[in-house]
């Protein structure tokens, strides 16, 4: 019997508002107890099918202030309530349950959970987003991916520093 998947998930976005801005970057580390897979939606391929598609087999979504912002923004940009369709486990509450505050970056820094990509966050993300689309630049968007996979695999990282792995 195929073990069901868990899934840590992660935007990247052209700013705060899903009503004026939008998704560029949908990262999913999926990992089924012997595999790990990630997938990245990048720009036109961010798509409610897609995603749906790349979620499936998934029991739990992980996130990290995803009630808040991941999935909402998800949900009124693709029209798909993930938190309905899936169990949900946003880790931003483990973490406040734990004392440890701040956005994941800054926690991430607490537990020293190692990023090789330095001094980059939301803000830069969107100037890489833009650095691409508008510039042409391979460069920028090769950073952006790796920043997004760095985030989606902390978040598992972070699980299991949490001691929230079965």
């Amino acid at each position: 019997m195929r073990q069901l998947a868990d899934a840590y998930l992660d935007i990247e976005t052209t700013g705060l508002s899903p009503f004026f801005d939008y998704i560029t970057v949908i990262g999913i580390l999926r990992c089924d107890g012997r595999d790990n897979e990630l997938i990245q939606l990048v720009g036109d391929e961010v798509t409610r099918g897609n995603l749906i598609t790349a979620l499936r087999g998934v029991n739990t979504i992980y996130t990290y202030n995803g009630t808040r912002f991941d999935l909402r923004f998800i949900a009124a940009s693709l029209g798909i309530d993930l938190a309905v369709e899936y169990h949900h486990h946003d880790l931003m509450y483990d973490c406040w349950r734990c004392n440890l505050f701040g956005g994941f970056k800054a926690v991430e820094r607490q537990l020293g959970i190692l990023r090789r990509l330095q001094g980059i966050g939301g803000f830069e993300a969107v100037q890489l987003w833009w650095s691409y689309l508008k510039g042409g630049n391979q460069r920028a968007l090769a950073v952006l991916l790796e920043y997004n996979r760095e985030d989606v695999v902390n978040l598992k990282v972070l699980r299991e520093r949490l001691g929230l792995v079965r």
